[in-house]
């Protein structure tokens, strides 16, 4: 899940990094009154969750109050990837003297969280790594020992930055990691961190993205002070009305998963899952020539009553003509409940199953009492002798027709 600026810089506050002085505006009087009390020249950036805002206009300066009032009101007129602004993150203009990029993230081959440390910031770190690869540093982080300081500061040094400026670097690089370790992100960048003119450092602009299933533990405490909701799925754009309502579902109850629903422009629905099976099956629908409506995650044995709310809400989006049940060999998810919980959406949103179900492809516990019943509805259904890429591109076929 992905943080906006200004709320991925109030977590940060939390962990004692300086940020500009600054606010966010819900109109252009808000920046032209946050503007007056800054006394200074602002930057005014749009608060979107996709990049290239300044190359979209979506980043302006101004130098008075009255200036700040009309770059507020054009920022917010301006679409940026098709998302409009939130609202507008107005800040005091920095005096830069130089830019470094600090990051967190997590290495999937050494299986361990990663510091990664430029003193070329301003610009995105693939193309500082492809063309300068000596002004990156890299250490990785224990998943045994508690942090240390000490293990930020080897990642600075070893640029070759010394004095004061080693010691402000590794202070902020350790907020950073404390920052990534408390909200369990999977991301956590700065880039720029601005040193200014008097030598000291703040945060220009952040990137923060928190780890989807670590949501429910940090709803209370930090979410809802934020204003994001459960339902606020974010996946560099702001969730949908169709993918809150996927989220709504998944919150029924604790039994297994039924939602993680993403949107997508397509005629077929997917009620799909089983860990990266789901993704699998997503690409082989679309490697056989079929347009997805939508991506799912369902298993770990959901109850009827998810199974079913799970498919109305597929069901229910415009276009949507048949819908694919497919998962992997399972164990921990019973075939008859998903089965029937499955039937009952499409019924009760008011369709044939045997018509609307292109295919069904859940081998697994209890599957001779779920097969029992996909016969009784005439539903076309396949075992585990039938692949998942099979199974896809028979559904595929059968919209084709």
């Amino acid at each position: 899940m992905r943080f906006y600026e200004y709320e991925a810089k109030a977590l940060l506050r939390k962990q004692g990094v300086r940020l500009p002085d600054g606010g966010t505006a819900e109109t252009a009087a808000d920046a032209a009154r946050i503007a007056g009390e800054i006394g200074g020249a602002v930057v005014l950036k749009s608060q979107v969750l996709s990049g290239g805002r300044m190359k979209a206009g979506g980043i302006k300066f101004a130098d008075t109050p009255a200036e700040a009032e009309t770059a507020c009101a054009e920022i917010l007129k301006l679409p940026i990837k098709d998302q409009m602004p939130v609202n507008v993150l107005v800040e005091a203009k920095a005096a830069v003297a130089k830019e470094y990029y600090l990051g967190v993230t997590f290495d999937a081959v050494a299986k361990l969280p990663v510091m990664i440390v430029s003193d070329m910031g301003g610009i995105d770190i693939e193309e500082v790594a492809e063309t300068h690869p000596e002004h990156i540093a890299k250490v990785h982080l224990s998943t045994l020992h508690p942090f240390s300081d000490f293990r930020a500061k080897e990642a600075v040094a070893s640029l070759g930055i010394t004095g004061g400026e080693l010691n402000q670097l590794t202070r902020v690089l350790a907020q950073l990691v404390r920052t990534f370790l408390t909200y369990n992100l999977t991301l956590a960048e700065i880039n720029p961190l601005g040193k200014l003119e008097d030598g000291s450092f703040v945060v220009l602009d952040c990137h923060l993205d928190m780890e989807e299933e670590a949501r429910e533990r940090h709803q209370a405490a930090v979410l809802d002070g934020l204003g994001i909701g459960a339902d606020e799925t974010r996946q560099g754009r702001p969730a949908t009305e169709f993918e809150r309502r996927g989220a709504r579902v998944d919150s029924v109850d604790h039994r297994g998963v039924a939602g993680r629903v993403v949107e997508f422009d397509g005629n077929l629905g997917l009620v799909i899952g089983a860990g990266g099976g789901s993704l699998t099956i997503f690409d082989a629908v679309q490697k056989y020539g079929g347009k997805p409506a939508n991506y799912c995650e369902i298993g770990g044995n959901p109850s009827v009553l998810k199974a079913c709310e799970l498919t109305k809400v597929i069901l229910s989006k415009p276009g949507v003509e048949k819908i694919a049940v497919i998962m992997n060999v399972v164990s921990n998810t019973r075939v008859d409940i998903v089965a029937r919980g499955v039937i009952k959406g499409v019924v009760e949103s008011g369709f044939d199953p045997a018509e609307k179900i292109a295919v069904f492809r859940i081998p697994g516990a209890w599957e001779a009492e779920g097969f029992k019943l996909l016969e009784k509805y005439g539903v076309d259904y396949c075992d585990r002798t039938v692949s998942m890429a099979e199974a896809a591109r028979r559904a595929v076929e059968k919209i084709g027709k």
